[in-house]
């Protein structure tokens, strides 16, 4: 549930004579503020912090755009009193192990230090909105402390994508040459934490996961653009301040996981720092950009569901929670089984192919 400010009056009420006075109503102390806005922090939905003596509220995914921001993305929750929290000193007493405790969704910077709640330490190798030390192990690695000192490990080697070439090959055979697996490699730096989070098996089985579902949208990786062209008119909400400046039927479905509508394509180019409001066919035109905007889905949008598809791979939910997040107001809760069925079957071929199990949770939705 998300913090509101309330501002907190005390009154006392007396009737005299018919006639109500009121009297001693005096404001309460402001809220406290949260940690304060950072320009190179990524915010997640829910996250909340500080920034001229107001407390904003993250709606969804956001990086680099000061609250109040233009975009909708910051709710105010009023106006905050104190100095907002800094991150925490990272020394300990008398050279002893006195680390803070970690708290989820809070941002934390490469180099912070935390105990978590299975009483271990842990160093941020990445920058992160607070994922948890023992899954998120890209961005977290074990930190050794003792009261005569502490050593940290070397920071762990990203490797390269859980899928060869080969592999890719392997599993769309059919696939339209504009989907380049130089170009899905390429943005992958757009999202480090995909297919690079937990324990190999969970990372080969969240890129199989993104990939059966990428498959499912366009035909094997075969079409690029949506193909029913009488749809291409509906996809603009002229209720957005923005507008559609590239035009009515600007914002139809492109790239591997259709990205559609002016206000998806206005805050997944806010998110990767590329103008597609402007330039939609961007999507249709570099390989790059069509992967980096599924993979701002799949990292940051819960769509119908209740998490990102991301979470629900690395944190046990299952492939039927990806489809749920993807499409599941269409195809989930008995809607179009046989939708589902197609999704399904070809996550089970595709972690067939790198080696791995299913892994936890429900395959359907």
């Amino acid at each position: 549930m998300s913090r509101v400010r309330v501002l907190a009056m005390l009154a006392a009420v007396t009737l005299v004579g018919g006639v109500v006075a009121v009297f001693n109503m005096l404001p309460a102390s402001a809220a406290s503020c949260s940690p304060a806005w950072s320009a190179t922090a990524v915010y997640t939905g829910g996250a909340t912090v500080s920034r001229n003596g107001h407390n904003y509220l993250a709606k969804w995914w956001t990086q680099n755009e000061a609250p109040p921001g233009n975009t909708g993305v910051w709710q105010d929750q009023g106006s905050c009193g104190g100095s907002s929290p800094q991150p925490p000193t990272q020394t300990g007493a008398a050279g002893g192990c006195s680390f803070p405790a970690w708290v989820q969704g809070r941002n934390y910077v490469t180099g912070d230090i935390v105990k978590f709640t299975d009483g271990k330490f842990y160093i941020a190798e990445h920058e992160n909105p607070g994922y948890s030390p023992v899954i998120s192990t890209w961005y977290w690695d074990p930190y050794t402390c003792s009261g005569s000192g502490s050593t940290t490990p070397p920071p762990p080697s990203t490797g390269s994508f859980v899928v060869s070439e080969a592999q890719f090959n392997q599993m769309f055979p059919g696939r339209n040459s504009f989907y380049t697996y130089s170009g899905l490699v390429a943005a992958l730096s757009a999202y480090p934490g995909f297919a690079r989070t937990g324990s190999d098996d969970q990372r080969k089985q969240e890129a199989a996961a993104f990939l059966a579902n990428v498959n499912h949208e366009t035909g094997g990786l075969v079409y690029v653009v949506e193909q029913n062209t009488a749809n291409y008119p509906h996809y603009c909400d002229t209720s957005q301040s923005y507008g559609c400046p590239a035009g009515q039927a600007s914002y139809y479905g492109r790239g591997p996981i259709q990205l559609s509508w002016n206000f998806n394509y206005k805050a997944a180019g806010d998110a990767l720092g590329i103008d597609l409001l402007h330039n939609p066919n961007l999507v249709q035109t570099d390989s790059a950009v069509a992967w980096k905007t599924a993979l701002w889905y799949w990292n940051t949008q819960s769509g119908p569901g209740t998490m990102t598809p991301h979470n629900a791979m690395v944190n046990g939910a299952g492939f039927g929670e990806t489809i749920r997040s993807i499409n599941g107001s269409l195809e989930c809760g008995g809607r179009n089984p046989a939708q589902v069925q197609s999704r399904v079957a070809a996550y089970q071929r595709f972690v067939g192919i790198l080696g791995t199990g299913v892994g936890s949770g429900s395959l359907s939705c």
